[in-house]
């Protein structure tokens, strides 16, 4: 990462660059400190409404001239909206990073929100949650994030609920913006083809009319637990079986990660072997750690019969237990081989390196160099597992199952299992 600079601007608008002289094209983007959990129970969903309606047109450039700019010159225009923050990004030709920049400049600080447009996106959104709710292994996540943080920011959809979407107006939705989106959140970061300088130049022009606000602070997670059910009339049961998990500067980060990797990161790991190879009980099973700048999350998904739900979390529950009593060194050698891989891998995309870039800066200050996170992988041995796993098994659960529920263990059952 030698070739990255990070420089702030006099509004606090930070600009980052990774150059990669090997190629001919430069992913741009802008990252906002602000997400989901920054949003009150009334404007749920906000930061994505905001998203999608930026795109809607500027004081310069309607809907259509937005996309076909971009487009003309073979580019690409895009944006997603997480918990944390909301990013807008462009992958373009190196002759279009100004362009690029111009375009995403233009539709954050001059969208007009127009309610026209509004009420059409407002339709939008709403479809998007009804095909989330109609998306059983899309929405058991929504469902299970609720139930580990009930009632805080943190547990709510990013897409937001219905009646929030339905009450969203033009006024909430510029009071957000203009709450949140000053130039000491925000991030303007750049991978490719891309020279420090001259980015440094197109922003002190682009970027002249963000304001310098800092946005409030967001609401501390309280992890609670608990247990979420839905009978729907499914083939599957949708299941996510977890328990808090840890933040990204917690010292537990990199032995949770080899933990997930080696228990449910691919089809040599515990789960998979165990759960699909040697018993038949699903198609799929996995783990994932969702980290977050505070806490975090730990989660086991499996779609399964009704029939075999019931033998399956007991097995899951053993499993967990297992781990923590024993796991071989080349069971930890090969997650950390993957984990390197992934990391070394992304690293051949403008675009991964330079979302890569924006979050780490959002996360440590810094852009944390490849060789130190390649150290802290490489120094996971069976005990900084053994004790990850323990910290995170012997915390209270959170289980969400959707669909034929009538055999799934009860929450209580799965304490049981657990100990």
């Amino acid at each position: 990462m030698s070739g990255i600079q990070i420089s702030t601007l006099a509004n606090g608008l930070r600009v980052a660059t990774d150059p990669m002289d090997s190629v001919e094209t430069a992913s741009v983007g802008v990252w906002v400190e602000a997400g989901s959990r920054f949003e009150s129970a009334t404007a749920s969903g906000v930061s994505h409404f905001l998203e999608h309606m930026v795109f809607k047109g500027t004081r310069k450039r309607d809907a259509r001239a937005i996309a076909e700019e971009i487009e003309a010159v073979g580019g690409h225009l895009n944006a997603h909206t997480s918990r944390e923050y909301t990013a807008f990004y462009a992958k373009v030709l190196k002759e279009d990073v100004a362009l690029a920049v111009d375009i995403i400049a233009d539709i954050l600080q001059n969208a007009t929100l127009d309610g026209e447009e509004l009420g059409r996106e407002r339709t939008v959104i709403m479809q998007e949650i009804m095909q989330a709710q109609d998306t059983p292994d899309d929405i058991i996540f929504d469902r299970f994030q609720e139930t580990a943080f009930p009632a805080q920011p943190l547990g709510r959809p990013v897409l937001g609920a219905p009646e929030s979407i339905d009450a969203m107006s033009r006024e909430i939705l510029a009071g957000y913006m203009s709450q949140h989106y000053g130039a000491p959140r925000m991030i303007l970061a750049a991978s490719g083809r891309v020279e420090h300088e001259a980015l440094i130049d197109l922003a002190n022009r682009a970027f002249e009319r963000l304001p310098p606000t800092v946005a409030a602070e967001r609401e501390p997670a309280a992890y609670r637990g608990g247990d979420f059910r839905e009978e729907r009339d499914l083939e599957q049961v949708h299941l996510v079986l977890g328990f808090q998990g840890v933040g990204y500067r917690d010292p537990d980060f990199y032995p949770l990660s080899v933990l997930s990797t080696l228990l449910g990161g691919g089809m040599s790991s515990r789960l998979f072997q165990e759960a699909r190879e040697k018993r038949g009980l699903v198609y799929s099973i996995y783990s994932f750690p969702s980290s977050y700048s505070d806490t975090g999350l730990f989660g086991i998904y499996a779609g399964t019969g009704q029939d075999e739900v019931e033998q399956l979390i007991p097995l899951v529950c053993e499993e967990l237990r297992k781990v923590v009593l024993d796991v071989a060194e080349a069971e930890i050698a090969r997650a950390r081989a993957q984990l390197k891989s992934g990391m070394l891998m992304a690293l051949e995309s403008t675009s991964s390196r330079c979302e890569q870039l924006a979050r780490q800066i959002m996360i440590f200050g810094r852009a944390v160099p490849v060789a130190e996170s390649i150290a802290k992988i490489e120094a996971v041995d069976g005990q900084a597992v053994a004790r990850a796993a323990q910290r995170l098994f012997s915390g209270l659960p959170t289980l969400a199952t959707l669909g034929p529920i009538d055999r799934v263990a009860s929450h209580a059952d799965v304490m049981t299992l657990l100990t």
